[in-house]
């Protein structure tokens, strides 16, 4: 069916209907990316494992998604793009179930993959669906809605998980899923069946599969034990990274000069899609990573529950959700280039309030950083979202969108990595350097005239210097 006749049916309510269940469905998605942060506690305590095996939880999901978000495209092609999508929310839902089930470490992981690799398509197909249906004058608007859901998923992540999981338990941050998935699909499959892409026999680029989910799994496993196996001063963790580097670099001249790719290396020919999505991942990591980091470091240091963490952490949403419809419009006016190097300075802005944060600070000086996050997110992912998907042909959009959606959540999972080992690393050397200017004999004394015994002063002076030692590396 062509596009005038699919978008002369679906219209006014139909069509706005329609664009809920899509964006919806991405929403769901991406708050599964960051609703199990504040609840790695939880899961921790229950299933008996340390805190650096519990991120495998968050890495997991962020890795395996990334491995079938660059398939969209092949996928669309070959099955059609509301197939696809339909099929996806069904298999999403079908493993929020069984993750919620889980009563192990292994068994948690195993789903989290099986949610990522659903979960996958439906982030660039949403973007593909909602462009497809709505007229060129209104992609703007569709991309704000769009964005508007992937900018407050993440926010609102941390609100559920914490709360859910301090009044309920962790399990049940999968299972409300369950409606959720269920309500899309059904809308999906009624409304947009007359939108439909064409298909064709397609054939599998077995090779270049092959190689993908090599170097894809060899990053996951380094993202997963590097950490706790001191990075490259361990003999396996240097071993992927050579499989890593060897297997990408095979895939990419695979792909690029094969046929019938399953990825589509050659969208990067396009200069303004190739900088607007580097920019756009780099922006992304240095995001995610302060929203995995900030609800831990509330909870580990200043005793923060995981409700009150999540509370904090999604004190973003105010900016995002007050600037997504406005940065939509400012988008269709001004230069996208300007607005995404105005978000793009205030992000780097917040970062350097974070650095005077204390052990002490109270609430509002802990959420001022993010309300201003909350602001700048908009100002950045909209604009370059539209540079990037606004420069393809449309028979390019569902690969172009599931590149773009690729790289950012591959910049998710490694900018998440890297501040987690960064954070462990600067507390030992923070905690060195405070141990080494102390006078502890004295202190000991005061606090054992003060009745404490010699035992608990000691206790009471390394929990002191922990603390710091963590807020000082955060």
């Amino acid at each position: 069916m062509n596009t005038a006749t699919f978008q002369s049916e679906l219209k006014g309510g139909r069509l706005l209907l329609a664009a809920f269940f899509l964006a919806l469905a991405n929403f769901m998605v991406v708050l599964d990316m960051t609703i199990a942060n504040v609840s790695v506690p939880h899961i921790t305590g229950s299933l008996a494992v340390s805190s650096s095996q519990g991120t495998w939880v968050i890495t997991s999901y962020a890795v395996a998604e990334a491995i079938c978000v660059p398939l969209t495209g092949w996928l669309a092609g070959r099955f059609g793009a509301v197939r696809v999508f339909t099929i996806s929310l069904i298999g999403f839902t079908t493993f929020s179930i069984l993750c919620g089930l889980s009563n192990s470490l292994a068994m948690l992981v195993i789903c989290r993959i099986g949610q990522g690799l659903f979960g996958g398509p439906i982030m660039p197909l949403s973007q593909t669906l909602l462009m497809r249906i709505f007229p060129p004058e209104k992609h703007s608007q569709a991309m704000g809605m769009w964005a508007m859901t992937t900018v407050v998923g993440p926010i609102l992540g941390p609100i559920l998980g914490g709360t859910i999981s301090d009044n309920w338990s962790w399990h049940w941050i999968f299972f409300i899923n369950i409606p959720v998935g269920v309500i899309c699909a059904v809308g999906v499959m009624r409304l947009l069946k007359v939108a439909e892409t064409p298909i064709a026999k397609l054939p599998i680029d077995t090779i270049g599969l092959t190689l993908l989910i090599v170097w894809i799994g060899a990053l996951q496993l380094m993202l997963d034990l590097g950490h706790e196996r001191d990075w490259f001063n361990n003999s396996f963790i240097c071993i992927l990274a050579v499989i890593l580097v060897v297997g990408f670099i095979a895939f990419f001249i695979w792909e690029y000069y094969e046929k019938h790719p399953i990825v589509n290396i050659q969208i990067f020919r396009y200069r303004g899609f190739t900088i607007a999505t580097i920019s756009l991942a780099f922006a992304f990591a240095a995001f995610f990573g302060s929203i995995v980091l900030i609800p831990q470091w509330l909870q580990i240091n200043l005793g923060y529950t995981a409700s009150w963490a999540g509370y904090l952490t999604a004190t973003m949403g105010f900016g995002s959700l007050m600037m997504s419809p406005v940065v939509a419009k400012l988008a269709t006016k001004y230069d996208p280039r300007a607005l995404s190097s105005f978000g793009l300075m205030i992000l780097g802005g917040v970062t350097l309030m974070r650095s005077f944060w204390t052990s002490d600070a109270d609430f509002m000086a802990l959420a001022l950083p993010q309300i201003i996050q909350g602001f700048a997110v908009p100002f950045f992912f909209i604009p370059l979202s539209n540079i990037a998907l606004g420069v393809v042909r449309p028979d390019e959009v569902a690969s172009a969108a599931g590149l773009m959606n690729f790289m950012r959540t591959m910049a998710g999972a490694i900018g998440a990595s890297i501040a987690v080992t960064i954070w462990d690393d600067h507390t030992k050397l923070a905690r060195s350097e405070i141990v080494s200017t102390m006078h502890v004999e004295e202190t000991q004394r005061n606090l054992v005239n003060s009745g404490f015994s010699p035992e608990m002063a000691l206790g009471t002076i390394s929990n002191l210097v922990d603390k710091e030692a963590l807020t000082l590396s955060g």
